[in-house]
């Protein structure tokens, strides 16, 4: 099943439903897709612009960045999906014996890896999108500035989702040493690119009072 082709109502629906994917992590990764598109949405509004021609050099190169992480994101979709069958699988395998409970733990390792690289990287590309976001709220034309608020509370929810997706396998494994490895990314990115979409938002925001 390519998620990234079926339509936003295919989507949903199987969002929706009892399928185990896509779930928070593919969710995650297209709400991000979705904040770094209004992002470009404001670039391709400023190029062209006399009032931005000192900056159209610049936006031109950020909404190339702004592309081509919104199709990383968009991979991101299909490779949570992926990611998670395998753990899915190895959940349910017979742990009767030592030796089947020794091959379940191997197993289980690999998934729980594979699981929490990909929200992690859903995460890494929802930081670069909060970045791309501080300069559109620089550079951008302002009659769209109020997409660049939107964008980066997408991509905040991203960054916010994704994470969850990584604690909650990290919470599974057997190496805590890892374990806490992972979560230390995790919170570092959080630390830092929450409060600066806070600050972008905040920013629009404010051009709206007084």
């Amino acid at each position: 099943m390519d998620l990234s082709a079926q339509t936003c109502t295919e989507f949903l629906d199987t969002l929706a439903s009892k399928a185990p994917v896509p779930g928070g992590g593919g969710a995650s990764a297209l709400v991000g897709a979705i904040g770094i598109a209004l992002g470009n949405m404001v670039g391709n509004l400023t190029v062209g612009k006399k009032k931005y021609a000192d900056v159209e050099a610049d936006v031109i190169a950020l909404d190339e960045k702004a592309a081509a992480l919104r199709q990383r994101l968009v991979d991101l979709v299909a490779a949570d999906a992926a990611a998670f069958e395998p753990l899915s699988r190895a959940y349910g395998l017979p742990k009767d014996t030592e030796e089947q409970k020794a091959h379940k733990a191997q197993v289980m390792a690999q998934a729980l890896d594979a699981a929490c690289a990909v929200p992690l990287d859903i995460m890494r590309a929802a930081c670069e999108a909060i970045d791309l976001h501080s300069d559109y709220a620089r550079m951008g034309s302002a009659i769209a500035i109020s997409d660049v608020g939107v964008g980066a509370v997408c991509c905040k929810a991203a960054l916010q989702g994704a994470s969850l997706n990584v604690f909650i396998n990290t919470k599974s494994m057997a190496d805590r040493d890892k374990a806490a490895q992972l979560e230390r990314q995790a919170n570092a990115m959080l630390d830092r690119y929450c409060p600066l979409a806070d600050a972008i938002f905040a920013n629009v925001a404010a051009r709206f009072h007084g």
